[in-house]
């Protein structure tokens, strides 16, 4: 299972950046995948979620109206265009998904999967 962010980089304050996450290794359309967002010494962001057939997103209040999560099952891709960018918005990037496991004792659990993220830098 593989998940590679790309498009970060700078912009300036007002501008937009649409960053992608490449994923191999799973059935893809069958997930959901997840953006966060990471600033040095804080948790990560929960940012915003696409369903599976990307039929539905919700995001979070910082983000609403500004960044949208959309995804193409045929490229095995998923974007999150973010526009009106501010220096808050200054972070690492990443995308996740939750992928079925079977632990030793036969148990089920959901396993997370992380990209290894991507800087976005909003600064004039």
């Amino acid at each position: 299972v593989q998940l590679v962010e790309s498009g970060g980089g700078l912009v300036q304050p007002g501008g937009s950046l649409r960053l992608s996450c490449a994923a191999s290794g799973f059935t893809f359309s069958s997930n959901n995948i997840n953006w966060y967002r990471q600033t040095s010494g804080k948790e990560r962001e929960l940012l915003g979620v696409i369903t599976s057939a990307g039929a539905s997103t919700i995001y979070a209040d910082s983000v609403k109206g500004r960044f949208t999560i959309a995804r193409d099952n045929a490229k095995n891709s998923a974007y999150l265009q973010m526009s009106s960018l501010k220096p808050e918005d200054t972070a690492v990037y990443y995308c996740k998904t939750k992928i079925p496991a079977r632990a030793p004792d036969g148990s089920i659990s959901l396993r997370d999967y992380w990209g290894q993220g991507t800087q976005v830098t909003v600064s004039s």
